[in-house]
């Protein structure tokens, strides 16, 4: 599906091609639709989404790019047959939007590369990654990481885009579990605009009640003129919520992001994380 923006066309010929290796593969006659910034107007992205969504015959949506436009229709789409009737969800950046949505109806959801992050260049390591995380999620994986805060904690996992995350926020269309553990990344933002949307996530009682925050890679997000480096901020802002923080997980828009599912069971320690889906489908 591609419920946000237009995509290149070499890189997600390459994905699908490397997906069809392995899986039936089914694509809405709207897939390659444009407008302006999007990938079809909202109500073709809508009805497209929401027929993958309740048709019994596909096991996983997988969306072709992020970009913008999930948000649009996030709060349209049916979420209650979905629930009742749980499949894949698999993407990540924009996508987030849809994710938020997807564990607030307690589903779980697969936070990993999109058709065109699939291509032929990716790693075999991350395309490991990604078929570990829709095929085996109840297999444990752990990251090594660095500590910002140290401590130990455990909770569902939630979050990924945090630009999105905010958005999700002010769209009052946000849900965090109490003792969640909220991975967030971004890209191409300033240190400024992070330390804005953590401290309006903080300021609005967003991050009262998580148990712990795992950030991944921010890309392209380095210090400007003033010398202020982004894990400045990360540190600076959650300090004082007296959580475990760990940074420098391997998920993001940079060279690695590796897949793993929202709504896994998670567990922090100091320069740990551990993640496996108890059950699932």
């Amino acid at each position: 599906m591609a419920p946000s923006s237009p995509f290149a066309l070499p890189g997600f010929w390459s994905g699908l091609s490397w997906l069809r290796g392995r899986y039936q593969l089914v694509a809405n006659p709207s897939l390659l639709a444009r407008d302006g910034f999007l990938a079809g107007s909202d109500e073709l992205r809508r009805s497209a989404l929401a027929q993958a969504m309740t048709c019994p015959d596909v096991r996983a949506i997988v969306a072709a790019r992020g970009g913008y436009g999930a948000l649009r229709i996030a709060a349209d789409l049916p979420w209650k047959t979905f629930e009742e009737s749980p499949k894949w969800l698999v993407g990540f950046s924009d996508v987030t939007a849809l994710h938020a949505m997807a564990w607030r109806h307690g589903v779980c959801s697969v936070h990993g590369p999109n058709v065109t992050g699939l291509s032929s260049a990716t790693s075999s390591a991350q395309r490991a990654a990604w078929l570990g995380a829709v095929e085996r999620p109840e297999d444990q994986r752990r990251w090594s990481l660095r500590t910002l805060h140290a401590g130990s904690a455990e909770g569902p996992l939630v979050g990924g885009n945090l630009a999105l995350i905010e958005a999700m926020a002010s769209a009052r269309l946000l849900r965090i579990a109490r003792g969640a553990v909220v991975a967030l990344e971004d890209v191409g933002e300033r240190p400024y605009r992070i330390d804005r949307m953590l401290t309006s996530l903080r300021v609005g009682g967003w991050l009262e009640e998580v148990s712990a925050i795992v950030f991944g890679e921010f890309f392209q997000c380095g210090a400007g003129t003033e010398g202020t480096e982004t894990e400045e901020v990360l540190f600076e802002r959650t300090r004082g919520l007296g959580i475990p923080v760990l940074a420098g997980a391997p998920f993001g828009h940079g060279a690695r992001n590796d897949a793993f599912v929202l709504g896994a069971w998670a567990r922090v320690e100091p320069g740990e994380l551990r993640w496996s889906v108890v059950s699932w489908g």
